[in-house]
Parts: C-alpha cells; structure tokens; sequence
C-alpha cells in the first residue's frame, strides 16, 4: 500500500463531546451541593438541630454520587484516546451511573432505618429551624435541576429514529441522569419534609416525619432499581429488549433474498453506541462494503465487522 494513512479504514470509538455540557453541568450542581451541605452541617452544630444535621449528612451521599458521576466523566475525557481501552471508554460513565445508583439505593435504606427508629423512639424536632432548612434545600434542588435538565436536554439533540424505549431511550445519558435521580430524589424528601414537618408543628402529628420519610426511601429504591437494570445490560453487555437492532440488521442483510445471517451479536459500547458482529453466507455473496452500506442508516451502530462465506449450490444457508 503506497498510502500509509489508514485512517480511512480505521474505526474510532472517542464518544466524548455529547458528554461536555452534562460534565459542566455536573461539576457545578456538585458545588452547589457542597455550599448546601456545609451549610446544612454548621448550622445543625450551632443551632443544635440533630434534623438539620442528619439533612447535611444525607446531602453528603449526593455530593459522593456527583464525585464519582463528575469522575466519570473526567475519566471518559482523559483516557478517550487510549488503545488500551478496545472498544473507548463509552462504559466508564455507565460505571459512574451504576456506582450512583448503589449509592442512592443506600440512602433509601438508611432513610428506612432511621424512619422506623424515629417511629419507635421519637424525639424533639425544632420544626420552625427544619423548615425553612428544607425550604432552602428544595430551592438548591430546583436550581439544581434546572442545570441538569439543561444538559440532558442538549443531549437529545441528535436523536435517532430507531429509538423505542421510552420516549428517550438510549439518547439517556445514564451518568447524568444518575446524578439528575440524586436532585430529584433529595427535592421529593425535602416536599415530603415540608408536609411532615408543618404537620407536626401545626397539628402535633409527630409520626408524619418519619412515616413521610420510609414514603420517600421507597420511591427512592424504585428509582435505583430502575437506574441498576438499566445500566447493568450495557455493563455486561446484554442486548436490549428495548431495541429493534437485531430485526433491522437481518432485514437490511437479508434484504437479497439470497445472503443469510448465521451469526449475529450486538452489544453496547455505550449509551447508544452499539457494536456488531455478522457472519453472511449466500451463494453469491456481496462484497463486506456492500453489507455495510446497506447498515449505514444506523447511525448508533459505531462499529461493524462482517464475516462473508460462500456456500454450496448444494446447500442451504441455515
């Protein structure tokens, strides 16, 4: 080959830029979230609020889950261009959605514990302090969220016809929503909190708090049992359900009415970054090129390899 720029023929897996507004967006909800936190923290010890102190303790375990969702990405950035990673990084902020839903799936357990503790052993709530804390709480939440329905947003841009889930579907970038579940769930507990808390200072409910509080973590382990299923089929790289991928690949390689597909796996690079392996027998085959034009429509599917046999005029492709 007189060339020896094959860059034509080379196959790139650097799935990076979609993910640059989410990391902006994530790095500051996460400061957000620590100036909520410390503030949640200090005021608990000075005014002797345990309710406001354990509140600045939960915002703990979110500013964790946005460390490891920003770290994430950062890592997908840093280690983009690296052949030791065969198929990219697409992966690694899949990891930091699983990882974070571990986490908010520990909140909804703690959350329980401590709910039926305070059922048994009920103690003095500064209700007119815990307040106007879980009002401010809800407002950094809204906030929040308002940045990171900006990036998820940006992120659908370029969506893809074949998507069939849920109205989103594999346009989700899972790390942002991971961390986008974290402000929800807090925002649900702090509405919760509220109604608890103004029913236990107007009307001496004092079982509301933390009956509102196991409400809440159950909410919350719906929504990390949703965040662990969807992220393990990319992590152990199931095919979905949710796609028609392997339908339109034999409709559009069988096309002919002469090649068949005898082998054929699909997996997951990322979110919605698919991969391929084909094996075609016919009896007059196509070239590799044709078989892979004929995928072109496919945006999603990033990397294509194609095994072409001859067969028999004796035989029958299985």
């Amino acid at each position: 080959m007189h060339n020896n720029d094959l860059s034509k023929w080379q196959h790139h897996h650097q799935f990076i830029d979609e993910f640059e507004l989410a990391e902006k967006s994530t790095r500051r909800v996460l400061m957000l979230t620590i100036v909520m936190m410390v503030f949640e923290l200090i005021g608990g010890l000075k005014l002797h609020s345990m309710a406001l102190f354990a509140d600045g303790c939960h915002m703990g375990t979110h500013v964790a889950a946005f460390l490891i969702a920003a770290g994430a990405y950062f890592f997908t950035r840093r280690h983009a261009k690296d052949p030791q990673y065969s198929f990219g990084t697409g992966k690694v902020a899949v990891l930091g959605a699983f990882t974070s839903a571990i986490v908010l799936g520990i909140v909804g357990i703690f959350m329980v514990i401590e709910s039926v503790d305070r059922l048994l052993h009920p103690v003095e709530i500064h209700f007119t302090e815990a307040i106007v804390v879980a009002c401010v709480g809800l407002v950094v939440n809204v906030v929040s969220a308002l940045m990171l329905s900006g990036a998820h947003s940006h992120g659908h841009g370029h969506s893809h016809e074949h998507d069939h889930s849920d109205g989103h579907g594999h346009h989700h970038d899972l790390n942002l929503r991971a961390a986008y579940v974290h402000i929800i769930a807090d925002a649900v507990t702090s509405v919760l909190a509220i109604i608890a808390l103004t029913g236990g200072k107007f009307f001496g409910w004092m079982w509301l708090d933390p009956a509102m509080g196991i409400v809440g973590a159950i909410v919350i382990a719906q929504w990390a049992y949703s965040l662990v299923r969807q992220t393990n089929i990319i992590l152990l790289d199931k095919e979905p359900h949710d796609t028609d991928l392997n339908e339109e690949i034999h409709k559009a390689i069988e096309s002919d009415g002469d090649s068949k597909i005898i082998d054929l796996h699909i997996w997951q690079l990322g979110v919605h970054k698919f991969a391929a392996i084909i094996s075609v027998v016919a009896h007059e085959p196509k070239t590799v090129k044709a078989y892979k034009d004929s995928l072109k429509e496919h945006e999603e599917l990033v990397h294509v390899s194609i095994e072409v046999q001859r067969c028999c005029s004796d035989e029958e492709p299985s």
